[in-house]
């Protein structure tokens, strides 16, 4: 595949593998995905869905804070992430559980995190994954900024900065794309647009007929793609990740799927969106679609599928349990990382803190 094959000023996207599990364009597939390689990353986005479905589970239980799910956003996390090399920089927004753990970040590290620990954001030193960026769009720039130090010093690597669809009208995320286009920088801008931005459906986000032709704006390539289409998701992610490598500039990927969860679990969606339109997605569900087109060449025996999702329930939840085991939650770490010195409005806040927490416990609750 090579970017003519996209042309997102007339709204086409690419698909390969339809919903029914059926390859529409065996051209486009690239060799590398092979049926072992499908394989091993529909066995990557079922470890991402049983990890996510137990976040949820343990946010309603309260012991995790507000999480954002990435239900019906399978394809596009692993599908795009598995392009990259190690030495690549990934740059997420709050939505890139599954693109984070398949670059290195230990499951343990994203479940404390979400648990309200900061410490869930000190990766390991090889692993090249920006922190979780809760602020919508801002992390485009800190990776548009990775990809210009990878430039200056003439390194082979590509950043992958993702975001959802609500960044698009941010204007953080039209400084990163006018500079990365007039600086040809090697990084690759990954849209999931998930048709909202919390409540703000994509029809009112922009009237441009999609969202990736905002690159013709930049001067760079934007490709439209199938979201929930794994082997469309991978093979536009390594056309463009090829393409900036070889010093050709940025591309924007727009992968069209759809949030069939929350937007995190302190959203109510049935606000906004009728229960009749989500079960109408259900049919793209991305591991459906893979896991037909493999059951349909013999490639997952139901023994082994049954046992791939009992060893992945069992290993998470035992993360889980380690995730909060690790935890050890200090009150005095809220004032103790911002200043040299602090100020006297915090020091007096601390001290209200420290009051209140003794009256608590005073009182017999902990």
């Amino acid at each position: 595949m090579n970017l003519q094959d996209f042309d997102p000023l007339l709204g086409r996207r690419v698909e390969i593998l339809d919903p029914q599990g059926q390859v529409v364009k065996e051209d486009l597939r690239p060799a590398a995905l092979d049926d072992a390689k499908l394989v091993e990353l529909y066995d990557r986005m079922v470890w991402l869905r049983v990890a996510d479905q137990e976040a949820m589970v343990l946010q309603r239980a309260g012991r995790m804070g507000t999480y954002a799910p990435t239900l019906g956003q399978e394809a596009a996390n692993i599908g795009s992430a598995a392009v990259l090399q190690m030495q690549d920089w990934l740059v997420p927004s709050f939505r890139e559980m599954g693109a984070m753990l398949l670059h290195g970040v230990p499951l343990e590290l994203i479940y404390q995190y979400w648990m309200g620990c900061e410490w869930g954001s000190h990766f390991p030193e090889h692993v090249r994954v920006l922190p979780i960026c809760a602020p919508v769009g801002t992390q485009t720039l800190h990776g548009v900024g990775l990809a210009w130090a990878a430039k200056l010093k003439g390194e082979p690597t590509v950043t992958l900065i993702y975001f959802g669809d609500g960044a698009t009208s941010k204007g953080d995320f039209h400084e990163a794309m006018n500079f990365a286009g007039v600086f040809r920088l090697p990084c690759v801008f990954f849209c999931q647009n998930n048709q909202y931005a919390i409540s703000v459906p994509r029809t009112i986000q922009t009237a441009a007929a999609t969202l990736a032709q905002k690159a013709v704006a930049y001067g760079f390539p934007g490709l439209v793609v199938d979201g929930n289409d794994l082997m469309a998701v991978y093979a536009a992610t390594q056309a463009a990740v090829a393409h900036a490598r070889s010093g050709e500039g940025p591309v924007f990927i727009e992968a069209q799927t759809y949030r069939l969860g929350p937007h995190t679990t302190a959203d109510d969606p049935s606000r906004y969106r009728t229960p009749a339109e989500v079960e109408s997605q259900e049919q793209y569900d991305p591991l459906r679609r893979v896991r037909l087109y493999l059951e349909g060449r013999g490639l997952l025996p139901a023994p082994e599928e049954t046992a791939r999702w009992e060893r992945y329930q069992t290993e998470v939840k035992e993360t889980a349990k380690k995730a909060e085991a690790a935890i050890s939650l200090n009150p005095d770490d809220i004032f103790a990382y911002h200043y040299a010195t602090m100020p006297p409005y915090l020091a007096s806040q601390q001290a209200y803190l420290h009051r209140l927490l003794a009256a608590r416990k005073e009182a017999g609750h902990g």
